[in-house]
């Protein structure tokens, strides 16, 4: 590391590694220095500051400070910068300080690039080089980043413990559940040294896993999803018990609802029974969503929506099973697994679609110990030289391929019809075929999983000849059809032979408005066949299955709730 590195504080005092950090980043060994000397000048009585020569060294660096549960406050990395640049280096750097705010230096001939990372990268300034007199060039831009962190309300992290089982199903939930929504947390085996001194220090036996231990040190031994949810503060109670509008499902269609619910002036509540970002929240890389070239992963955009859902007021409960629906008056009852309710003049259905069971012998014993549906990134620390296989040939199983190949030895596309072309976008086929590490089974289905405790080896069978193979393996991640989660509505909306939600036009057969439709005129666009629920996403019948269109439905589904609520009729 380079001079006032992570380890190093500029000042003196003792405390001062508890500051926050203003990182900088450039190649140009005068340049870097430069501004560590002007920012050292005016902010080293509040702030560290922190200055590395590369992207790679910068990333090192921001690791370190994750791992000591550190703040950073700014970044400021230079536009042109071997190997990674600025942009690429503040993407990655999002991943792990989300709250920091970020700007580019860059040279007058490279401004219009500046000004287009506003929007691939959420950088909030540029800065052009060089910034003499730093009084009016740079001093402003860093106050009004740092004013914007620090209303923010960041804090220094503690992780979240994990004691567990590698193999262990439990242990694999509770992991997903942390990284899938943003909760910094640290595994430990239990039959290592660290994992036993904590087991030992929380007093609980081994046999009783996985056991979490959160920063205030509340253990919870073999904990459910909402005690997890809970103890590591996400909501999970909603505030009142009435609200202008319920969405019901925190995929990209949702959080879309949310945000445009919130941000015209609706008491919104958000309820998610897993992870906000759904399907589209677990993909390593989406790089066909309008205003990111570079593509961007479902992480990051999950984690900008859920933000600004939240900024605009928008409440977002976690780990909440809705189980039912019902009408009183001019209210519509959204019921949880634990019996309580919550009333609001419109509901929002934006449960999108799940993967399907692989109906394979074997596979039911092996779900969460090695073998896994989605993308399951928690995994991938295991999967290095590894061969992994991918079941599936649609984008998700393509943007697993690419994803995982970058740590496994091998990736194996495990496909059941005979081409990628009838399933996956061209981009993504154009990209398996550049990587040499990736191969593509096609016509093939799995057979049978077998394992002792854990994946072990899977039989597969290609179609048209009916030959078997057995291969080793330990990790499997399975991207097969879409299963929409509505069985909690059945009886209550109209859904298709697939279980789908049929709304709108599709509703009326033979001239006919649903059965009990009480209003004088024709559902409206995503209605569904109560009036005042609207379906949204993945979970419509007859839906785009893109993450564009999902996010367009949740925004159209918010002006139909307005018509809805100045006049019903």
């Amino acid at each position: 590391m380079t001079e006032n590195s992570a380890v190093t504080s500029t000042g003196d005092e003792p405390e001062a590694a508890d500051r926050p950090v203003l990182l900088t980043v450039d190649d140009d060994p005068s340049v870097s220095r430069a501004v560590a000397r002007d920012l050292r000048r005016q902010y080293a009585e509040h702030y560290r500051v922190v200055r590395a020569s590369s992207g790679a060294e910068a990333m090192d660096v921001l690791r370190e400070l994750k791992l000591r549960g550190a703040r950073v406050a700014v970044l400021l990395a230079d536009y042109r910068m071997p190997e990674m640049s600025g942009i690429e280096f503040l993407e990655q750097a999002m991943d792990l300080f989300p709250r920091a705010r970020r700007a580019l230096l860059t040279a007058y001939a490279d401004t219009d690039a500046a000004i287009a990372a506003i929007n691939v990268v959420d950088v909030d300034h540029y800065l052009l080089k060089p910034w003499e007199p730093p009084e009016e060039k740079l001093y402003p831009v860093v106050d009004a980043m740092i004013e914007s962190y620090l209303n923010a309300s960041d804090s220094a992290v503690l992780e979240t413990k994990v004691i567990g089982h590698r193999w262990s199903a439990p242990s694999f939930e509770v992991r997903d559940f942390l990284a899938r929504n943003a909760v910094p947390y640290r595994w430990f085996m239990a039959d290592e040294p660290e994992g036993e001194r904590l087991l030992q220090a929380a007093g609980v036996d081994a046999s009783r896993l996985p056991v979490v231990i959160t920063p205030e040190c509340e253990t919870l031994v073999a904990p459910s999803t909402i005690e997890v949810a809970a103890a590591v503060g996400l909501s999970t109670t909603p505030a009142t018990d009435f609200y202008d509008l319920v969405v019901v499902g925190a995929g990209p269609a949702g959080l879309g609802a949310a945000v445009y619910g919130a941000s015209e002036g609706l008491k919104t509540l958000l309820v998610e029974r897993q992870a906000t970002g759904g399907q589209a929240g677990q993909s390593s890389r989406i790089e066909n969503y309008l205003g990111f070239p570079d593509g961007v992963s479902g992480a990051q955009l999950t984690d900008r929506a859920r933000r600004q859902a939240s900024k605009f007021g928008a409440e977002i409960l976690t780990a909440r099973d809705v189980v039912g629906l019902r009408v009183s008056g001019n209210a519509r009852v959204v019921s949880f697994g634990d019996g309580t309710e919550v009333a609001a003049h419109v509901v929002i259905v934006a449960t999108g679609v799940s993967y399907r069971d692989l109906d394979a012998q074997g596979v039911t014993d092996l779900a969460g110990s090695g073998l896994y549906y989605g993308s399951a990134a928690s995994e991938a620390s295991d999967c290095v030289d590894a061969d992994v296989y991918i079941v599936g040939g649609a984008n998700s199983a393509g943007q697993a391929a690419v994803f995982f190949s970058r740590v496994a030895k091998s990736v194996t596309m495990v496909v059941r019809g005979d081409s990628l072309e009838r399933s996956m976008s061209a981009y993504l086929i154009e990209q398996l075929d550049a990587i040499d590490s990736v191969t593509v089974r096609l016509c093939t289905t799995v057979e049978e999983a077998h394992g002792n405790g854990h994946l072990e080896a899977l039989t597969l069978q290609h179609t048209p000849s009916g030959s078997a193979e057995r291969v080793d393996t330990s990790h499997a991640f399975v991207f097969i059809g879409a299963q929409p989660r509505t069985d909690w509505l059945a009886g209550t909306l109209e859904r298709d032979d697939r279980g789908f939600l049929v709304t709108g036009p599709d509703l009326i057969v033979d001239r006919r408005r649903p059965r009990g439709w009480p209003l004088d005129r024709d559902p409206w666009p995503l209605e569904a066949s109560i009036p005042g629920v609207f379906v949204a996403g993945d979970v419509r019948a007859d839906s785009v299955k893109r993450v564009a269109s999902a996010v367009g439905e949740g925004a159209m589904a918010v002006t139909l709730a307005h018509r809805y609520l100045v006049d019903p009729a």
